[in-house]
Order: structure tokens, then C-alpha cells, then sequence
């Protein structure tokens, strides 16, 4: 049942991130320069796309680590801390799906 809810879970993550990633995709599109917003509204945002650009970054790094993580379910490899070796508890992994480490090692 335990494995049956973390596919779940995963698949569930990695729709709405993959759902994220193309909304952000959307919304760090270039600013044409021709575009009258006026000198500050633009300042405003590029300051925007560069803050999107980095929650894009993100989103595609968790899409990364949650494909990863859910390659390895059902092996000796899923639920083991990359660092300690040892099992990283269920409630983090239902949590934080996208963990590759336990909590001690992942600060």
C-alpha cells in the first residue's frame, strides 16, 4: 500500500510541476523593447522575468529530482539517502517526494 501512495504522490508532483514549468516557460518570454509599458514598469519586469527564470530553474530541478525518484521506485536504491546511505523516512518522501536525501543530511 506504502508503494501504491508514494506512485501516486509522484505522478500527482510531476504533473503539476511539469504544469509549472509551462507556465513559467510563458512568462519569462523576452520583453520587446517597442513595448510602451515606460521606463519603470519595465524595470519592473524584467525584475519579474529574472524572479520567474529562477522559480523556472527550480521547478525543472524537482521535475529532474522527481523523475529520478520515480525511476528508482520498487529498487533497493528508492527511499535511500544519497549521502547516508540510510532510509529516508516515509513521511519525508510523502512530504518532499523530490527528496534525494534525509532531513540531517539535506541541511
Amino acid at each position: 500500500m506504502e508503494n501504491d501512495a508514494i506512485k501516486q504522490k509522484l505522478l500527482i508532483e510531476i504533473s503539476l510541476t511539469e504544469k509549472s514549468i509551462k507556465e513559467y516557460i510563458e512568462l519569462t518570454k523576452p520583453i520587446a523593447p517597442d513595448c510602451a509599458i515606460g521606463r519603470v514598469s519595465r524595470m519592473d519586469a524584467i525584475n519579474n522575468k529574472s524572479v520567474l527564470e529562477a522559480s523556472l530553474r527550480q521547478a525543472e530541478s524537482k521535475l529532474r529530482n522527481l523523475q529520478r525518484v520515480f525511476s528508482q521506485l520498487g529498487s533497493k536504491e528508492f527511499g535511500i539517502c544519497l549521502k547516508c546511505k540510510q532510509p529516508i523516512p516515509l513521511g519525508r518522501i510523502l512530504i518532499r517526494p523530490e527528496s534525494l536525501f534525509c532531513v540531517n543530511c539535506s541541511q
